[in-house]
């Protein structure tokens, strides 16, 4: 189980990590991506960004915390129900969705700590 609160100060570990909004909704961009966003829209859950495979992954293993809608067919984005999710299991798919989006000066900063 997490908030946004949670998904926020776990995000603003890495680095380049800032609050926006996208969609007029609260979101995390790294070098000006969205890397998350707090989905307003009936389904709810916090769109986040991730490799395709992951997504395929993450449907396929059945667990409740993950899910899709149509809109987001063919992206590589995966719906994350934040009353459902593990913690741990989110901080790793938040550092994952940052590497995809942040400028690879902030990677190797990063990663030389």
């Amino acid at each position: 189980m997490a908030t946004w609160d949670e998904v926020v100060a776990t995000a603003k570990e890495l680095p380049g990590v800032e609050e926006s909004t996208s969609y007029k909704t609260p979101s995390l961009k790294a070098g000006g991506k969205v890397l998350a966003r707090l989905r307003t829209e009936a389904e709810g859950g916090l769109a986040l960004v991730c490799a395709m495979e992951e997504k395929e992954a993450l449907l396929a293993s059945g667990d409740p915390a993950f899910f899709t809608t149509s809109h987001y067919d063919g992206y590589g984005y995966i719906l994350v129900d934040l009353d459902k999710v593990d913690g741990a299991q989110l901080r790793e798919l938040i550092e994952e969705a940052w590497r995809i989006k942040a400028p690879a000066k902030l990677r190797k900063e990063f990663d030389a700590r």
